[in-house]
């Protein structure tokens, strides 16, 4: 069992609606005195919250994914490592916790990345990355079930390719969440289907 497991630091973690208690306060917080790199996560915080909104009032689970849901028999633990300002976490966020809403066998903790690197350091994208959303799923054994995350692999290749080819930043950020506004968790449907099933989409 993993230690932190045993040591009930994901049980203990906040639940979304606290989560969304405390990304409220803080992206409707006194800004005047921040600067830098601080004002800049308190504007990503902001834009953040207006996506997260966007997602909560437009997505619905499909029935063939609650079908799926509802299947489930015994407890799961999801711990999701996330930050509000990160564009990625706000963009599939809302998803996994509508999605796992469907079910009383989950139970849903968020867990704050930069107050739990050494939980982060244990789920590196590539081995390398601190990206978030990281979602790893538990039994009540503590055994991992599965892991998913920070994105969905179309919009993982959008990253990846424009990284091969050297591409600004603000450019492929700007082409992902084009990505995210027209795929509206289709994506993420699909591979949450997968993961809970055990089988690829033909």
């Amino acid at each position: 069992m993993k230690q932190f497991f045993n040591d009930r630091i994901p049980h203990n973690g906040f639940t979304y609606s606290e989560y969304q208690k405390r990304f409220e306060e803080k992206a409707n917080s006194d800004f005047s005195s921040l600067k830098g790199e601080e004002l800049e996560k308190y504007n990503y915080t902001k834009l953040n919250l207006q996506r997260t909104i966007r997602i909560h009032k437009t997505y619905k689970v499909s029935e063939v994914l609650k079908n799926v849901l509802n299947d489930i028999k015994t407890p799961q633990l999801w711990m999701v490592l996330t930050e509000n300002w990160c564009g990625d976490s706000a963009q599939n966020l809302p998803y996994i916790a509508m999605i796992a809403s469907q079910s009383n066998k989950i139970d849903l903790r968020i867990l704050e990345r930069d107050s739990n690197l050494e939980i982060m350091d244990q789920y590196l994208t590539n081995g390398i990355s601190r990206s978030v959303p990281k979602l790893v799923a538990f039994d009540s054994d503590g055994n991992e079930i599965f892991q998913w995350g920070p994105r969905p692999m179309e919009a993982q290749m959008i990253v990846e390719n424009a990284k091969l080819n050297n591409l600004p930043k603000e450019e492929f950020v700007e082409t992902l969440h084009l990505w995210y506004g027209r795929n509206r968790g289709k994506a993420i449907e699909v591979e949450f289907l997968e993961l809970l099933t055990g089988k690829k989409k033909s």
